[in-house]
């Protein structure tokens, strides 16, 4: 896809053809062997090709190769025309422009693996107190023998986060650290444009909600992780839109240089609709690299939750948030209470199930039906840092939060899932402070577990629950560091005995998911996390815990333990622990054929009811969309920031 164009899901929203199946099809594992052509192209792309098959027309691509020598690529690029647009270090994929007619020649060779359009990508901000962060922010340790008492802040200090976004103003004063430095480790751009600041002001905003310091009202609008480095990486242009070639380049970029800059977490707050399956998707593929090479990714869930006449819609879950090894976070509404009993999903966050896909020999198409998002986070109207002179404040100047007049120190609101994505992603940094050995599994794992089910919501709206960071990080403290690649499946996980699974945030006490969501269904049961699970280390994804077969589910007990329970159901919750609520729809649907209606909308396999098309790169105040300029293209589907 075309770098998509990175979509803020807070107050920006892309046009985006909302393209939901709903028509769930099985993945028949006696399906005919599909053609070489339509197997190893995105469905996007061999429509177009065979369009303009006979014309002279290029087209931008990212090829993904199957190990071959770099001499042999360079003779199959060079023989089919192509130019050579980025090389990727770390990924086996180039980007090149090359005419059309002469894809489905390059994918006949046996060196490619896969080759989708290179397409557009967009933009997708009280938190620390109703998420429970400052609640444990202070960390007091006493010695055995009781004598020596040490205490500690958590705030992110010496871990990077990776701000993929539009760029940071490195100048702003809720980004600066005790001494009046800026905490902007470096910058690069995947633009073009040669420059690093931030003039949409999508970026600025998120890193102020992941990282941002209290130095502005007396700590009102503090960030998660309020001293972490960030890493500025801008893939956003001014007008908030970017390619998935510039993201690819900038999660390249990360892999070679994570060490360097202690980069443990990477936030995408932006995505692109997800068409391939994901794994053929490139840019899944990259943030499975990175996930598998140590590195958390927090991405936008999307902000297609409802269409034009306010009707909610099923299966609009972007890439890369369509990765089963990223933590995928929807929207929540606070109402800006630090309590959480009046909390909601806001209408506007993307549903799962995630709907892209691929194509059999009889042309059949097979959903990845994964249920996404992970977990919620609160996302509406958020206050966040507001970048110099930025063109989201000045062309929507009611989002300025009248915090001060002084540039350094603005402040705005924005909302969207591009605004929950941090707030998670800072959940992340402190998650590693607290415990250096967590891998990203395991902060997927204990965020999910410790998430508070939200009343009325279902499985594919909120995923676990909504984001609880005092009770990830009693957790994460607990979870033994002596774990070796030789700890055996079902070994004590933790230090202790597992603590009561409740939480009380500004004194109202709620009950934690004790669940996990993965693929297709969700897992139940203490053991997973007194045990260490086998799908806790790097390498696999926590959903290989699970086996499928036809219409039916079962523990992988080669990597989880037994005693874990599967639901048959996606659950309507009550507010209980995961599983506990109304039916609203079989897991087995997602495995196999059938249509899936609920509230009133039939997903159906192409257009949805009110065609599901945010018109507009738009700006969320609240749940309302404020027309702004259109990126409607023909023929592309855009994105922007969520």
């Amino acid at each position: 896809m075309k770098l998509y164009p990175v979509v803020t899901w807070p107050a920006l929203f892309s046009v985006m053809i909302c393209l939901l199946a709903g028509i769930m099809v099985s993945d028949n594992a006696n399906a005919q062997a599909t053609p070489t052509f339509a197997a190893k192209v995105s469905p996007d792309l061999v429509e177009r090709a065979e369009r303009e098959h006979r014309g002279g027309d290029r087209v931008d691509v990212i090829i993904q190769f199957n190990g071959a020598s770099s001499r042999r690529i360079d003779a199959l690029l060079l023989n089919s025309g192509a130019k050579l647009l980025r090389q990727l270090r770390n990924f086996e994929a180039r980007v090149v422009s090359l005419p059309v007619k002469a894809v489905e020649a390059l994918a006949a060779q046996r060196e490619v693996r896969y080759i989708s359009p290179d397409r557009p990508v967009g933009a997708s901000g009280h938190v620390s107190n109703t998420t429970g962060t400052e609640s444990v922010r202070q960390q007091t340790t006493v010695s055995i023998l009781g004598i020596i008492t040490t205490t500690t802040t958590l705030d992110g200090s010496g871990i990077g986060i990776a701000i993929l976004d539009s760029g940071v103003d490195a100048g702003h004063v809720s980004l600066r650290n005790s001494s009046g430095l800026s905490r902007v480790a470096v910058s690069q751009d995947f633009t073009g444009e040669n420059r690093t600041d931030d003039v949409y002001g999508h970026g600025t905003h998120v890193a102020s909600l992941a990282a941002g310091n209290g130095q502005i009202s007396s700590g009102a609008y503090t960030g998660i992780a309020s001293n972490a480095q960030i890493i500025n990486l801008r893939v956003l242009n001014s007008h908030g839109i970017g390619s998935a070639s510039g993201l690819l380049a900038a999660l390249d970029w990360v892999m070679t240089f994570r060490t360097l800059y202690n980069i443990k977490v990477v936030n995408l707050s932006l995505g692109g609709t997800a068409v391939d399956t994901f794994q053929n998707d490139p840019v899944c593929q990259a943030v499975r690299r990175l996930v598998d090479a140590g590195v958390v990714v927090v991405a936008a869930a999307g902000n297609n939750g409802k269409d034009s006449f306010g009707n909610k819609i099923y299966g609009q879950i972007h890439s890369p948030g369509s990765e089963p090894s990223a933590i995928t976070v929807g929207a929540s509404n606070t109402f800006g209470t630090d309590v959480r009993g009046d909390d909601v999903v806001t209408t506007y966050s993307s549903r799962g199930p995630t709907r892209s896909y691929w194509t059999d020999a009889s042309g059949v198409k097979h959903h990845d039906n994964l249920i996404k998002p992970d977990l919620v986070a609160p996302a509406n109207r958020l206050v966040g840092a507001a970048a110099y002179n930025n063109y989201l404040m000045a062309t929507y100047p009611e989002i300025d939060a009248d915090v001060s007049s002084f540039s350094n120190r603005r402040m705005m609101y924005l909302s969207g899932t591009s605004m929950a994505t941090p707030v998670a992603a800072g959940a992340a940094v402190l998650m590693l402070q607290a415990n250096p050995t967590l891998t990203p599994n395991l902060i997927k794992a204990i965020l999910m577990y410790t998430a508070q089910p939200l009343p009325g919501f279902n499985m594919f709206e909120q995923g676990a629950g909504q984001l609880n960071v005092a009770a990830a990080i009693q957790l994460a403290k607990l979870v033994r560091t002596d774990r070796t690649i030789l700890t055996a499946q079902g070994d004590p996980l933790l230090t202790s005995g597992l603590p009561s699974p409740q939480t009380n945030i500004a004194g109202q006490t709620f009950t934690w998911a004790q669940g996990l969501i993965l693929k297709r269904t969700y897992a139940v049961g203490s053991a997973l996390l007194t045990q260490y699970q086998n799908v806790y280390g790097t390498g696999v994804i926590l959903g290989d815990g699970v086996v499928e077969n036809g219409t039916e589910q079962s523990i992988n007990t080669a990597m989880m333990s037994g005693n874990i329970l599967l639901g048959s159901n996606i659950i309507m919750s009550d507010g209980a622990p995961l599983g506990s609520g109304q039916f609203f729809l079989s897991t087995s649907m997602l495995l196999g054929d059938g249509t899936m209606m609920s509230d009133g909308i039939m997903v159906g396999d192409g257009i949805m009811v009110g065609d599901g098309i945010m018109v507009g790169d738009g700006i969320m105040v609240g749940d309302t969309v404020l027309q702004a300029q259109s990126a409607l293209r023909s023929g592309d589907a855009t994105s922007c920031m969520k």
